[in-house]
């Protein structure tokens, strides 16, 4: 987790407790990748930005899915190779995120890296760029 500056008050998404799913596209757009990929993705982007990458939420079921949040209305600005997917308001559907509270209990899903203040969103355009690096 990137404790590098904390914010003075949590994102209104964040819930207190527990998890909450949040409609993506309107106070984040959301790119989501699946397991180990989406791990390697989330690892390689913390390293390139010194662990401030920005919201990343994983979940530890299923297809172990990593979501990338981005600011509202910039996942639809990029081409997103598969098998990533754009979570965002436009999109094929409406597309909702589980997003856990800062402490507590919150199993399934985890903060693989906070918000912050500097770094309130995950930049798109860096993300893109680490998906394909890694697809390579």
């Amino acid at each position: 987790m990137n404790l590098r500056k904390s914010l003075d008050a949590k994102p209104t998404c964040v819930p207190d407790a527990g998890h909450a799913l949040r409609l993506a596209g309107v106070h984040f757009d959301a790119v989501r990748i699946g397991g180990y990929l989406g791990e390697e993705v989330a690892y390689d982007l913390m390293a390139f930005t010194g662990f401030r990458a920005g919201p990343i939420v994983r979940e530890a079921t299923r297809e172990r899915n990593v979501y990338f949040l981005l600011a509202p209305g910039t996942a639809a600005c990029h081409s997103w190779p598969a098998p990533t997917r754009a979570l965002y308001d436009g999109g094929r559907s409406e597309s909702y995120v589980g997003i856990p509270a800062f402490g507590g209990t919150t199993w399934p899903l985890g903060w693989r890296s906070l918000p912050t203040l500097e770094d309130p969103f995950v930049e798109g355009e860096l993300l893109r760029r680490a998906v394909e690096s890694a697809l390579r």
